[in-house]
């Protein structure tokens, strides 16, 4: 038997026997997501969109209403720890050439499984706003994982949750 409900909605359902029941369906506020080596959880409300970048490299993109991006990049034939300066380049390039100022410095990010990503964090600096990178690989032989974050500071106060649980509940599974 099938109901047409709406999340926060209520509906009298029939079960088998006879009897009436009232149900509702509510949305879970946190999904999980998980691609070929890695998983993480993410607001329901966002989606994470999957892009085949060629050359056995595949993005996944969750982007908020307000800028705010987790991107995971999986590398199927190198290890991509070393594209983090390159990466940070790419992504803070518009913001540099329109007289932003780039400040960075290289991080760590421990995993709760105690695998160790290395990398960089950066600031890209504007005349009327700033935001805050980190820019981590984690590697094999032929193999690996980027995975990159911004935040806009203007956004912080309510985006600094979707970052803060990608983080946490990273799993890498390589």
């Amino acid at each position: 038997m099938a109901v047409d409900i709406d999340p926060g909605e209520d509906a009298n359902v029939t079960l088998p026997g006879g009897k009436m029941a009232k149900v509702r369906l509510d949305r879970n506020y946190f999904a999980t997501f998980s691609g070929g080596s890695f998983s993480f959880v993410h607001p329901s409300n966002i989606s994470v969109t999957k892009t085949d970048l060629g050359d056995s490299i595949t993005q996944y993109l969750a982007a908020s209403a307000l800028g705010t991006i987790v991107v995971v990049q999986e590398y199927g034939k190198m290890n991509p720890v070393s594209l983090n300066q390159l990466m940070l380049q790419e992504m803070t390039k518009e913001s540099v050439q329109a007289g932003g100022t780039l400040t960075q410095q290289p991080t760590t990010r421990k995993l709760p499984d105690g695998k160790q990503l290395t990398g960089i964090k950066a600031t890209v600096k504007t005349r009327t706003d700033s935001a805050d990178f980190e820019i981590v690989g984690f590697g094999l032989a032929d193999q690996g994982l980027l995975f990159i974050t911004r935040i806009g500071d203007r956004d912080a106060a309510t985006e600094q949750p979707m970052i803060d649980k990608f983080w946490e509940t990273l799993k890498v599974k390589l």
